[in-house]
C-alpha cells in the first residue's frame, strides 16, 4: 500500500488575521522543525503577563503572523509594478518566519546572564545555517536577505528597519493580548500604502497619517507595555536569579535543573565558543526548562537564590521608583545598608535586591528613516514631512531612571 503524503499547504486560525495559509511545502517543513515549534514555549513578552494576565502569546504566533504579512506586502508591491520572483518571495517568507528564531527563554533575560556576548540576532543566524545544511541549500537567499548582503535593499528593509513587517505584527498582536487599545495601528494599512522608490521601501503620501499613528502607538506600547515598571522588575528580578544560579553553579554548588538549563549554567558559554553541541542544548532550553527550576529553586539552601525564586513565583515584586534624574550612588548605597541590617545579608549580596538602572524610549531614529513618496516622486523623512509637532519630540530618545529595593 502508498504512503499517503502528507498535506503541506494547511491553513491555520488566527485571533487577529483570521486565516492565514502556508505557502509552500518548504515553509510547512521548517515549521514543523523542532527548532521552530520550540517557538511555541517562548513567550513573545517575558514578564508582561504579570501585568496584564492576556499577554501570554508566544513567538511562535508572531512568526506566523509576520509571515501573514509578508504575504501580504509582496502582493501590494507586485501589483504596484515591483517585481519580486519567485525566488525572493519564499527567500522573505523563510527569513521573516525565522527572525526570532534565536530567542532565548523569557526572551532578553538569557542574553544578560547565563550566556554572554552572542545576541539572539546571532544566535538565529546560527539556526538559519544550521537548517540550512539540512534542507541543502534552500535557505540560501533568506539568509543573504537577513544579513542584508543581498542587492535588492529593500526586501531587507521588509525584514528589519523602522517601518518593517516585525514591527507592524508585534505592535498589533501585543495591543490585543494586553487589552492596550493604543498600540493597535492599521498594519493593513500601512502596507497598502507601500512602494519601492531608488530599492528604498517607502511610504506614499496618503499613508502619513498612518504612519504617524504608527509612530505614537510604538511610543505608547513602550510606556505602557514594554517599559512598564512592574515589567521591568520582573525581568530585572528574573536575571538576577539566573545569575545567582550561575554564580552558585561556578562554585560547585548543586542546583536542580533540565539538562538544556544545567549545561548553561555550569559552562561560561559565550560567542567563542558557541559551538553546533551549543545550539543543539539552547534548541532544548525554553521557558518550561526556567520557570520549573526557579519553582524549585524557592527551597534551595542559598538564601538570595530561594527568596528572589520565591519573590517571582508568588508575585512579591520588589519596590521601584522612577524618576527623570539619575539615582546617586549615596542613595542607593544608603538603600543597601537600610535593607541589609533587615534581611541579614552582606552590601555585596544586596546587589540582588537593591539597584538602579537607565530606561530608554526613542520612538523614531532619522539615521535609519521612514521615507513618505510625495505626488512629485520625491522622498522626504516622515520626521519633515509630516506636520505633527510630536514627531520632531519622538525623535528624541527620553531617558528616565528607576531604582529597585525591597519592599
Amino acid at each position: 500500500m502508498k504512503k499517503k503524503k502528507p498535506n503541506k499547504l494547511k491553513i491555520l486560525n488566527d485571533p487577529i488575521y483570521g486565516f492565514i495559509q502556508i505557502q509552500n511545502p518548504l515553509i510547512f517543513d521548517i515549521i514543523e522543525h523542532p527548532y521552530f515549534q520550540r517557538l511555541r514555549r517562548i513567550t513573545q513578552m517575558g514578564f508582561s503577563n504579570l501585568v496584564y494576565p492576556g499577554a501570554n502569546h508566544t513567538r511562535f504566533h508572531h512568526a506566523l503572523g509576520c509571515t501573514y504579512l509578508m504575504e501580504k506586502a509582496i502582493r501590494v508591491l507586485r501589483f504596484k509594478g515591483i517585481q519580486i520572483s519567485e525566488n525572493e518571495e519564499k527567500a522573505l517568507y523563510i527569513a521573516i518566519l525565522l527572525h526570532d528564531i534565536g530567542h532565548g527563554a523569557f526572551s532578553h533575560a538569557l542574553e544578560h546572564s547565563i550566556v554572554s556576548g552572542i545576541s539572539h540576532e546571532e544566535i538565529s543566524l546560527k539556526f538559519m545555517h544550521q537548517l540550512n545544511k539540512e534542507f541543502k541549500g534552500a535557505l540560501d537567499l533568506a539568509i543573504s536577505i537577513f544579513e542584508g548582503k543581498y542587492h535588492r535593499k529593500f526586501l531587507y528593509q521588509l525584514i528589519s528597519s523602522q517601518l518593517d513587517i516585525d514591527r507592524l505584527d508585534y505592535l498589533k498582536r501585543d495591543s490585543f493580548y494586553t487589552g492596550v487599545t493604543e498600540g493597535n495601528i492599521s498594519s493593513d494599512r500601512l502596507i497598502v500604502m507601500m512602494n519601492v522608490k531608488n530599492d528604498e521601501l517607502v511610504i506614499e503620501q496618503k499613508g502619513i497619517y498612518s504612519v504617524e499613528k504608527f509612530l505614537i502607538a510604538r511610543r505608547l506600547m513602550y510606556w505602557q507595555v514594554y517599559l512598564h515598571k512592574t515589567g521591568i522588575v520582573a525581568e530585572n528580578m528574573l536575571v538576577n536569579v539566573l545569575k545567582r544560579a550561575k554564580e552558585l553553579a561556578e562554585k560547585g554548588v548543586e542546583l536542580f535543573g533540565s539538562a538544556a538549563l544545567k549545561y548553561f549554567l555550569y559552562n561560561q558559554i559565550n560567542q567563542d565558543n558557541f559551538t553546533d553541541q551549543t545550539l543543539q542544548m539552547f534548541a532544548k532550553l525554553d521557558d518550561y526548562d526556567i520557570l520549573s527550576a526557579i519553582k524549585e529553586w524557592t527551597n534551595h539552601s542559598d538564601n538570595i537564590l530561594s527568596l528572589l525564586s520565591k519573590m517571582i513565583v508568588d508575585r512579591k515584586l520588589l519596590r521601584i521608583e522612577v524618576q527623570k534624574d539619575r539615582f546617586e550612588n549615596i542613595q542607593v548605597d544608603k538603600k543597601k545598608r537600610k535593607y541589609a541590617k533587615k534581611m541579614n545579608l552582606s552590601i555585596d549580596e544586596m546587589d540582588y535586591f537593591v539597584f538602579s538602572q537607565k530606561i530608554q524610549n526613542q520612538a523614531y531614529q532619522t539615521q535609519k528613516p521612514i521615507y513618505i513618496l510625495n505626488k512629485k516622486g520625491k522622498l522626504k523623512d516622515i520626521a519633515k514631512a509630516s506636520d505633527q509637532l510630536n514627531l520632531q519630540a519622538l525623535t528624541k530618545p527620553v531617558v528616565k531612571y528607576i531604582i529597585c529595593y525591597p519592599k
